[in-house]
């Protein structure tokens, strides 16, 4: 992937980035559908000091393309959307989810909490030659008003127990009627069972497991839809 051929509104952003950070293009194919994905590749220029050993929360998780996202751009690359199908995904980090989604066909909106994290949304969706793209700020403690989706979407967003009540919220206020709401996570995450059992109060839970094999060892992934009942 070539910098110099990103329009001119996302190599300014590009050409900001680099001046602070060190970046390259990596390409992601899923299925028909092929993304260029750019990435710090120096997490401690991320990090500015800061020790995720000693603060689990600092360590800023949209820097990786976690197994969870690929798993859940698979899921859409195999979808068939109705012309106009909206989808809000939340926690989009670098948005390689949504912008398969995107290329699949449905009407996307990514959203993550800084600014930063949309500016490589908005590089990667221009480097991967998709237009039509929305980019949302949006607080999960202070949401803003930002409509309602027919799907909403979201990996390794379930990783802080404080999440689970905001998120719901936003589940319950975003997710237009008969809308799924589809989510995907690391098997081994402890917060995946007391958030369904929350959720179950509101939504009808199906859940489905996915391997994904590597070099590194298998990976298995909870792939789970959630209907209002």
């Amino acid at each position: 992937m070539d910098p110099q051929t990103l329009p001119a509104e996302e190599l300014a952003l590009y050409t900001s980035l680099r001046k602070q950070l060190k970046l390259a293009f990596e390409p992601l194919k899923v299925q028909d559908y092929r993304l260029n994905l750019l990435k710090c590749t120096d997490l401690e220029q991320i990090l500015e000091g800061k020790d995720p050993l000693k603060d689990v929360s600092a360590f800023p998780l949209w820097i990786r393309l976690w197994e969870a996202a690929i798993v859940l751009a698979n899921y859409f690359a195999g979808q068939k959307p109705q012309p106009g199908t909206s989808l809000l995904e939340l926690g989009a980090g670098l948005g390689a989810s949504g912008l398969v989604a995107a290329a699949a066909g449905y009407e996307v909106t990514l959203t993550d909490f800084e600014e930063r994290i949309q500016q490589f949304q908005r590089i990667n969706a221009a480097a991967s030659n998709l237009s039509g793209v929305r980019f949302e700020f949006l607080d999960w403690f202070k949401p803003s008003d930002i409509g309602q989706y027919d799907v909403i979407a979201g990996s390794e967003i379930l990783y802080r127990d404080e999440f689970f009540e905001p998120l719901i919220h936003i589940f319950k206020t975003a997710l237009r009627p008969g809308g799924v709401i589809v989510l995907s996570h690391d098997a081994g995450r402890r917060n995946i069972a007391p958030f369904f059992e929350l959720a179950q109060q509101d939504f009808r839970i199906s859940v489905v497991k996915r391997t994904l094999k590597s070099l590194e060892g298998d990976k298995v992934i909870l792939l789970a839809r959630l209907l209002r009942k």
